[in-house]
């Protein structure tokens, strides 16, 4: 009779090599990208609001995301109601962190960038095509930017479309505000909402 001996203790698994993962990441990456099996790329950035995360299809930047959205919950809702096909690409999103960034430290008052606006449909697009005309360092009330639509009643349609706004920063919907001159809600936060207020005030 044959006795197997059962080891009390597994070998120790050596850890990944890093530059390896890379590798094969942007292996991966290039060729889900050459075989037209890439629909959204993705990157998480450091802020002063948190991390953020960005997402872009081909036609440009689709979605930027607060980490109190939960971003495994955005990409799960990106893949429903765009494309299952989405994987990592930094680099996709690189001018998108640029901006950004320079937007954060106060060397840029608007962006540059293309909009996949594909998310915004109806009134809630109509009110976001109105946000950028909002300049930098300055504010408009709900009922203001309602006034520039074919709905200028629509007050409270507004504070929806701000508060489902895809692209938050970029579609300056932290410029919106009550008539009162308070802050009202916003999609990152009270806190978020006054940090950005108070940063375009200061430049």
């Amino acid at each position: 009779m044959v006795e197997h001996t059962i080891p009390t203790e597994l070998a120790p698994v050596a850890p990944a090599d890093p530059e390896a993962l890379n590798r094969l990441g942007g292996a991966l990456l290039a060729a889900a990208t050459s075989g037209g099996l890439l629909d959204i790329g993705y990157r998480v950035i450091d802020s002063p609001l948190g991390q953020l995360l960005l997402a872009g299809t081909e036609a440009g930047l689709v979605r930027v995301a607060f980490a109190k959205e939960g971003h495994d919950l955005v990409l799960e809702q990106l893949a429903t109601t765009i494309s299952p096909r989405i994987l990592r690409a930094p680099s996709r999103l690189d001018r998108a962190a640029t901006e950004l960034d320079e937007y954060f430290a106060g060397r840029r008052t608007d962006f540059d960038l293309a909009l996949d606006l594909r998310l915004a449909t109806g009134f809630r697009r109509e009110v976001l095509d109105h946000l950028p005309t909002i300049g930098y360092g300055h504010t408009a009330s709900y009922a203001a930017v309602a006034a520039m639509t074919s709905s200028p009643r629509a007050v409270r349609a507004v504070g929806t479309a701000c508060a489902r706004n895809p692209l938050p920063l970029v579609l300056p919907c932290h410029r919106v505000v009550k008539s009162d001159g308070s802050q009202g809600a916003y999609l990152g936060g009270v806190e978020a909402k006054a940090l950005l207020l108070a940063l375009e005030a200061s430049h």
